[in-house]
């Protein structure tokens, strides 16, 4: 059965829907067309996207660091167990690094309202790595934030699209591993299935509507990560993962996204493993909205509401 959701009750101006509009355009057939160069020119991508890092972002001295084995763009430093950290973990399909324009202003914009400092771990990127290296690199950044005295209660963990799928993959290393767990996660337009395409329904459903993501696209991205490994292993698809000792979840999701699904059902099970959970389906805006606040002014509210439930949730 498909899980009732309510779409959160807020306005979005006509700029606003033009700029979707625009979008579903002209990106849609673009990111198209870059799944298909093949690697040596997704590596020249790469090298065009990374770097360019200013000095300071929101106030926060920006910087490029090793945290345990992996290099990470942080913000501000680290100086006490009772410090709050935001871990951010990207996203970019587990092909794009770190873009500043996009993720490291929305990190810094949490980073600031909650008086926290920011680590982004530059996690291994397909196509030269594939799984597990992206997800090793992301559990040896929060073993290393705990190894330097951070407690895992002052620990808020984040990320959006292919960085949602690395939350909730952390999360189930973390249990492994018997560490503590963070204060909460959020993990935002998360890819929760990679097994299978066509599923589940919304990536058909919202195939014409999605503004950003081309499901036609998909296997190459898949591919490229997963590289032979079983997809429906819960650590590539969460949809499938054990979430007893979770720490609260809170799902963001467009409903026009091809991801809509993807959110829904994980947030379900969680439920059924009796995690605090929060839900919000929004209206009109795409994939991974909340970083877009420079087109779409409306999605600020959704950075306003994490802090919201990162303070819930922190000491």
């Amino acid at each position: 059965m498909r899980r009732h959701y309510a779409v959160k009750d807020i306005l979005i101006g006509p700029r606003s829907r033009n700029r979707v509009t625009w979008m579903r355009r002209l990106l849609v057939p673009l990111v198209r067309l870059i799944t298909l160069l093949p690697a040596s020119f997704t590596v020249r991508f790469q090298l065009r996207l990374a770097g360019r890092l200013p000095d300071q972002c929101g106030g926060l001295d920006v910087g490029y660091d090793i945290l345990g084995r992996v290099p990470a763009i942080t913000l501000g430093s680290i100086q006490g167990r009772r410090q709050t950290v935001v871990l951010y973990l990207h996203g970019g399909g587990f092909l794009l690094p770190a873009m500043p324009k996009a993720h490291l202003r929305f990190h810094a914009t949490l980073c600031r309202e909650l008086e926290a400092v920011g680590v982004m771990p530059d996690y291994r990127l397909a196509p030269l790595h594939a799984y597990p290296a992206a997800l090793d690199d992301c559990e040896s950044a929060y073993r290393a934030l705990l190894d330097q005295g951070v407690s895992a209660k002052h620990i808020v963990l984040a990320g959006e699209s292919a960085g949602g799928n690395l939350v909730l993959g952390l999360l189930q290393r973390i249990r492994k591993g018997k560490l503590p767990m963070p204060a909460c996660a959020v993990p935002i337009s998360a890819v929760t299935e990679m097994a299978r395409v066509y599923a589940p329904p919304s990536r058909a459903d919202n195939l014409k509507k999605d503004a950003m993501l081309p499901v036609l696209s998909f296997p190459r991205m898949v591919e490229g990560y997963v590289n032979g490994a079983d997809g429906a292993d819960p650590e590539l698809s969460p949809i499938y993962a054990d979430y007893r000792g979770f720490p609260p979840l809170y799902f963001l999701v467009g409903e026009d996204e091809v991801l809509l699904d993807d959110s829904l059902m994980a947030c379900r099970e969680a439920e059924r493993a009796k995690v605090t959970t929060r839900l919000d389906v929004w209206p009109v805006l795409p994939h991974a909205f909340p970083l877009l606040t420079v087109w779409f002014p409306e999605a600020r509210q959704a950075g306003r509401d994490i802090v919201e439930f990162a303070r819930e949730h922190l000491p």
